[in-house]
């Protein structure tokens, strides 16, 4: 059993405006950063479960770690509608639920931002896959500009992540991936603000192969 990870306002409020960002651009997003995978997946910080409809049939079996009860239970949900068979797990991203080299790819969505220690949840995902196999990542990014980076790191110290739900929104996730054991195979950022002056706003989409 996971630890207990509980953010019940921020998971409801989560799971509507996701919903409703699927339906303006964030269905294509996912389908991106899903294509052409294959094999055994592990997914971490699953949520709600809106990556399950975009996996294509050449994915074996989709593990789906969530450790918030809330969004695990919309998980579930989405698991019994999609295309390939995803089994939902109660677990954290520091002690990933499976065994050493036994999947082929790894997918992060909007979660390396709100983990407590992102180097260990790098550290288990490089754990998990075996040699040759790729993390697949969409994540909120620290900006490129300094004005916007340096109010990332002032929402940061203050407010959002207490409100939500632990995400960071000035992490540099693609050092830290790099840091980690990985090789970025292609990156892409990219702005896509939820409302006007959204410090959340940068992202970065990619592939990184296990070194």
């Amino acid at each position: 059993m996971a630890a207990n990870v509980r953010h019940p306002i921020f998971a409801r409020v989560y799971d509507r405006m996701s919903r409703a960002d699927e339906r303006h651009g964030g269905a294509e997003l996912r389908a991106e950063l899903l294509g052409g995978l294959t094999g055994r997946v592990l997914e971490v910080g699953a949520g709600n479960g809106l990556n399950f409809a975009h996996y294509p049939t050449t994915v074996s079996e989709v593990i789906a770690v969530e450790p918030e009860a809330h969004l695990r239970k919309r998980a579930s949900e989405a698991a019994a509608d999609a295309p390939v068979p995803v089994t939902v797990r109660d677990g954290t991203a520091d002690a990933l639920p499976t065994s050493d080299s036994s999947c082929d790819a790894a997918v992060a969505s909007l979660v390396l931002c709100s983990v407590p220690d992102p180097t260990a949840a790098l550290a288990e995902l490089r754990r998990i896959l075996r040699p040759g196999g790729e993390l697949r990542f969409y994540e909120h990014v620290v900006a490129n500009r300094p004005g916007l980076a340096r109010v990332q790191r002032i929402v940061d110290a203050a407010i959002w992540p207490r409100v939500g739900g632990g995400c960071h929104t000035a992490r540099d996730t693609l050092v830290a991936i790099e840091r980690s054991g990985f090789t970025i195979r292609h990156s892409r950022r990219f702005t896509r603000p939820s409302f006007p002056g959204d410090p959340s706003a940068p992202h970065v989409l990619g592939i990184a192969d296990v070194t």
